[in-house]
């Protein structure tokens, strides 16, 4: 069962980046805003992570800049979304071919 929330030690495990970078991509990117507990720290939701994967996505995989993966956030169906796609259809197809 997945978790409502997770901690950003949590998050650095599950994206393998430090916690000191997604803070920073925090500061950057308004589409990343993790809620804050009653003690202030951070909880992420799914929701979150699949920003922070997109960022790393558009950063890391297809070398934009800071600048560029900002717009490229703001587009309604990014590449990232369309590959994302594209892989859970491989999946499901993959699984009904060994159904099959």
């Amino acid at each position: 069962m997945e978790k409502l929330y997770y901690s950003i030690g949590e998050v650095s495990d599950i994206v393998g980046y430090d916690p000191h970078v997604l803070r920073y991509w925090e500061q950057e990117f308004e589409e990343l805003s993790p809620r804050k507990n009653r003690a202030g720290r951070r909880v992420y939701t799914e929701d979150d992570i699949e920003v922070i994967e997109r960022i790393r996505y558009l950063l890391k995989d297809e070398k934009y800049t800071i600048e560029g993966a900002r717009q490229a956030l703001r587009e309604p169906q990014s590449r990232y979304e369309l590959q994302k796609q594209l892989r859970e259809l491989r999946d499901f197809l993959v699984d009904l071919r060994e159904e099959l």
